[in-house]
């Protein structure tokens, strides 16, 4: 028995390149943290199959590897220094003793659910907007089918100990979403995720209601409350994660699968939020990488609505107050994206003058940031944000480490 058979990676040795691409991710998901942007790098640089080898001691690592690492690392916007890969593999080397990607391949086998990697046709081509962030894989609990396009999904998200106004507001708006067609994307926590899944489930006429992103694996629903929730989510729509089954919900792994939620939707609309809230975290995410941030307001007087109040103040959101506000936010990248965007000319037909003036302030080939936009483009730092946002989301801007240059379309 070779040293992989061992070490339950039996299904490895007669599977084809795909399939052992899969294996491949599925052991570096329980050997590395979301987010973990050495073994992101290292997969990147070298194919998972590999990288694997790597991880786990049997293919040797030369300085060529560590140079690449560092460069991925330098432009994917990871830590500027590193301790180098030997430091990497002694912080992996705990867990390779528990590596089992059979025993998790068949665990999603028994609960009828799957393991998708990037290359797959369900794989969803908007999470490549996390650049070297975008995760290894996703564990998915649902019906096969394909994910909505960036277009046709809205994340809403908010605190966990929601007041019954926003619980009405969340319900309304995810079930008018819903029944718009679109697919509402939130996290299965109690209170405003809660109420979004609920309201997407009585109002979907799409063929994928909702979607739950969850910080635990999918074998357990978690929280223990929202069980029947979630269940049904994954019985209509799907529970997603990046981290293996009986992965336990950390804190850490709270915030990272934020940046999952953010990118799968074309707005991430923040209902409610305490002047410190993991929905900040999510916002900040789908600002990061160019989606539209939108943030309902509430009484001066509701702590729950101070951090939403906080967005709207700073400039980083687009107050909403109705369901047709967020769809508006999500028509043109849904337009966009249906009609193949058919040339550059019509996409800069659709354009209001304001994003027409930000569009020509944008370099193409050097970054530039939002304050010194706002002095070139001559707009407010709250209209060159929104800006940014739209056109990021045509495809005509990029950010890079919190800097925007314009897209290289030639």
């Amino acid at each position: 028995m070779s040293k992989r058979d061992a070490k339950g990676f039996t299904a490895m040795a007669g599977a084809g390149k795909q399939e052992r691409e899969r294996i491949a991710r599925a052991a570096l998901a329980r050997l590395m943290e979301p987010q973990d942007s050495v073994g992101l790098a290292l997969v990147r640089a070298v194919g998972a199959i590999d990288a694997l080898g790597v991880a786990t001691g049997e293919l040797r690592a030369g300085p060529n590897l560590e140079r690449e690492i560092s460069g991925l690392l330098m432009e994917g916007g990871g830590p500027s220094s590193w301790a180098g890969l030997p430091a990497s593999l002694r912080r992996w080397a705990p867990r390779i003793a528990d590596l089992a990607p059979d025993r998790d391949l068949e665990t999603m086998n028994r609960l009828g659910g799957r393991l998708i990697v990037p290359g797959d046709e369900l794989w969803p081509e908007q999470l490549e907007g996390l650049g070297l962030q975008e995760p290894l894989c996703l564990w998915w609990r649902g019906g096969e089918q394909p994910l909505p396009s960036v277009g046709q999904a809205i994340a809403l998200v908010g605190s966990r100990d929601s007041t019954s106004y926003g619980a009405s507001v969340t319900g309304d708006f995810a079930y008018g979403l819903a029944q718009r067609g679109f697919t509402v994307v939130s996290g299965g926590a109690y209170g405003i995720d809660a109420h979004a899944h609920r309201g997407a489930l009585s109002g979907g006429v799409a063929s994928l209601p909702t979607i739950a992103v969850m910080a635990g694996g999918v074998d357990r629903f978690y929280p223990s409350g929202n069980e029947d929730l979630l269940r049904a989510v994954s019985t209509q729509g799907a529970v997603l994660s990046e981290v293996p089954p009986g992965s336990a919900p950390t804190r850490y792994r709270f915030l990272q699968r934020n940046r999952i939620i953010a990118a799968l939707a074309s707005v991430t609309v923040v209902v409610e939020a305490r002047w410190r809230s993991g929905a900040l975290n999510t916002a900040h995410h789908a600002e990061t990488i160019g989606r539209v941030v939108a943030a309902v307001p509430g009484s001066i007087h509701s702590a729950n609505s101070a951090g939403c109040h906080r967005l709207l103040r700073d400039g980083g959101a687009v107050c909403v107050t109705d369901v047709g506000e967020i769809a508006e936010l999500a028509g043109a990248i849904g337009e966009s994206t249906s009609e193949g965007r058919a040339s550059d000319a019509s996409v800069h037909d659709g354009l209001s003058l304001e994003d027409l003036i930000l569009l020509d302030a944008l370099p193409l080939r050097s970054t530039s940031s939002v304050e010194k936009l706002t002095v070139v483009a001559g707009l407010s730092a709250d209209a060159v944000r929104a800006g940014l946002g739209r056109l990021g989301l045509l495809g005509l801007a990029t950010s890079e480490r919190g800097a925007w240059k314009r897209t290289n379309t030639s």
